[in-house]
């Protein structure tokens, strides 16, 4: 039977304490070994951020975790690819120790050539949003604006608008990657990719939500709008 070694992270020690974050993580696992019809070999939990160079050396529950998955001959499980690393020359690290990786929201298909895309486009969008933020913090400094007032609503209403886009933007660059193979696999339906979609259990922009092919169409169509 395969197994998975099921690997949780929370970024922040009050997460940790609580348990926010993990407990869905940890769901999320199961229901995928499920559908897979695996078994969890091992879990190993962390409460440790996900920056910097020496990210692993942080990371004892990860070191761990791949230890265990190498001796199981087993892949390592995480919810999302973020528990592992935004930064692809980390993830590039990962996939040298040989060991294999599944992430439930890309689904059991995504060989490490796609988890390096999924990597770097995380890495590009986590830098493309610090600049903008770094740039617009400047430009209301110099233009006499105090910074943290909360008072403009419309302002405020307006810049979270622009988050949303920013976020489907982002997740539309995500999932395309994947639509594409699907139509290389012979999918060739905005249904049939829709369904591959939620067997696969690819994320949609909402949480918890379910692939429709009115979804598929409409991210086929911004794309060819966009070239």
């Amino acid at each position: 039977m395969v197994q998975f070694v099921s690997y949780l992270r929370v970024s922040a020690a009050d997460q940790g304490r609580s348990g926010l974050g993990i407990e869905a993580q940890r769901a999320a696992i199961a229901r995928f070994a499920e559908t897979e019809g695996a078994t969890i070999a091992a879990e190993f939990c962390e409460v440790e951020t996900g920056k910097g160079s020496n990210a692993l050396e942080r990371r004892p529950q990860l070191a761990a975790a791949l230890q265990a998955a190498k001796r199981a001959k087993a892949a390592v499980c995480v919810s999302k690819l973020d528990r592992l690393s935004r930064d692809v020359a980390f993830i590039s690290g990962l996939m040298a120790q040989r060991v294999p990786f599944v992430v439930t929201e890309l689904g059991a298909e995504a060989d490490p050539f796609m988890l390096h895309i999924y990597a770097a486009l995380a890495e590009k969008e986590r830098t493309m949003i610090a600049e903008r933020t770094r740039a617009a913090l400047a430009a209301k400094k110099a233009s006499g604006a105090k910074l943290g007032n909360r008072t403009n609503l419309h302002e405020a209403s307006m810049k979270g608008a622009q988050a949303n886009r920013a976020a489907a933007a982002a997740h539309a660059a995500n999932v395309m990657p994947v639509i594409e193979r699907l139509q290389r696999d012979g999918f060739r339906t905005t249904r049939a990719i829709a369904e591959q979609l939620n067997l696969r259990r690819v994320a949609t922009p909402r949480p918890g939500g379910n692939w429709h092919a009115s979804a598929v169409g409409r991210l086929l169509r911004q794309r060819d709008e966009a070239e």
